[in-house]
């Protein structure tokens, strides 16, 4: 099968990589891909968010089938265009996409699915927003409409703060603060069939114990110890089938990868958001415990057969990733800093622990930094503790001036473990 990625982050590095090690994968192609995907896949530049480029491209290259990463591709309708040209694509369409481009569609879906969540309001006047701050009070939970790159979302006791981020979106949801730890629950889907992955817990914060701003995501960890045993079944029958068949009944299914962001209350599962496509950081750590083939997964929900798939293989190894980050991330980050001990890990680290690329190229023959979040450092380990003391040992050999990480990545969760 040959095989093209459309993105250039550390979920597309994450995919590559398996992909790459997926017998069935004859030809590898990513766009327009960074320094670390172009160990594994042959890289063409592209407008990610033009679909005709995108399925030009596809056909040019004789692709089996194109999985589209990042959101704003999808709610493009990029994978639209792909389908369009005759060719299998893993993604929902732009409409279906609409569940992670807009919070308020995401509600409404919700809302006819019967899926628990937080009560909420969505404001488009400066008097809707002092209702609804004023109806839930502190914490506030202010959400911008559209995509945000995760950045969307101010979770604040302070109500100026709030007020703030509301009057500078267009649009925004403003819900109930959800209480207890959050959980990241990636599914398959073609549309009918619900083919759950194992879940991961995400660290947003950019600072040590969860301090500092919200960020895309500063590491994650799988398994989850605490978790109780049933919690993928109970969010299979709440959540997730209910939304997939209400989009159906709606006309407009979703295949591809679906995300729920959870909070587990004291009150049962509560949705957060729902993402349209792998999550970053969360993508390394599951699919570094995957044992499954991938490329068959994600053709089967391409083409509609995953109630034909075997059940999905599992390592009980635990894997961990911690990402760094460039200087005064997630402000405007400093990029083009060179980037050093990549070929040290690679020589005394590995296979148990490597790097996965983020914001990252090649420039005068050195890989330099060329984002925020540039590296996801990525382990598996017989447990969460071994996981990450390697992935930290693989830290620590890297040299990015000014870089930041945190050091508390599953530390609780490998000390209660």
């Amino acid at each position: 099968m040959k095989v093209l990625v459309i993105g250039g982050g550390a979920r597309e590095h994450a995919l590559c990589r398996s992909l790459s090690l997926d017998p069935d994968v004859t030809a590898l192609h990513c766009a327009p891909g960074n320094a670390g995907i172009a160990e594994v896949a042959e890289l063409h530049a592209v407008d990610a968010l033009d679909g005709a480029a995108v399925a030009a491209l596809a056909t040019e290259l004789g692709a089996e089938l194109v999985i589209v990463g990042p959101e704003a591709p999808l709610v493009a309708g990029v994978a639209d265009a792909v389908r369009a040209a005759g060719i299998p694509c893993f993604g929902p369409s732009g409409e279906a996409a609409q569940l992670e481009g807009s919070k308020a569609f995401a509600k409404d879906v919700m809302a006819g699915a019967g899926v628990p969540t937080a009560r909420s309001y969505v404001c488009a006047t400066p008097e809707e927003v002092e209702e609804a701050l004023d109806a839930f009070g502190a914490p506030y939970v202010v959400k911008d409409d559209g995509l945000a790159a995760g950045k969307g979302v101010v979770v604040t006791d302070d109500l100026e703060t709030a007020r703030a981020h509301a009057n500078a979106c267009d649009r925004v949801v403003i819900e109930e603060f959800l209480d207890g730890p959050e959980v990241s629950l990636f599914a398959i889907t073609d549309g009918t069939t619900v083919v759950p992955l194992q879940p991961a817990q995400d660290f947003k914060r950019a600072l040590d114990g969860d301090e500092g701003p919200n960020t895309g995501g500063m590491g994650a960890y799988s398994p989850l110890p605490w978790a109780d045993p049933k919690l993928v079944e109970e969010v299979m029958e709440t959540v997730l089938q209910p939304t997939v068949d209400e989009l159906r009944r709606r006309g407009t299914p979703f295949s591809g990868l679906l995300y729920a962001g959870l909070a587990i209350t004291s009150r049962g599962v509560r949705v957060i958001e729902f993402n349209a496509r792998f999550g970053d950081p969360e993508t390394q750590v599951v699919l570094a415990r995957l044992k499954t083939p991938l490329a068959g997964v994600l053709l089967a929900s391409a083409n509609g057969t995953l109630a034909d798939l075997e059940p999905l293989r599992w390592s009980d190894d635990a894997a961990v990733t911690v990402v760094v980050a460039s200087h005064n991330y997630p402000d405007t980050p400093r990029t083009g800093d060179p980037i050093t001990g990549l070929d040290e890990v690679a020589a005394k680290d590995a296979p148990h622990a490597y790097v996965l690329h983020a914001g990252t190229r090649h420039e005068d023959g050195a890989v330099v930094s060329a984002g925020g979040r540039v590296l996801s450092v990525t382990a598996i380990g017989s447990g969460l503790t071994e996981a990450r003391e390697r992935a930290y040992a693989a830290v620590a050999r890297i040299g990015l001036e000014g870089s930041q990480h945190r050091t508390d990545i599953a530390a609780k969760a490998a000390s209660e473990a």
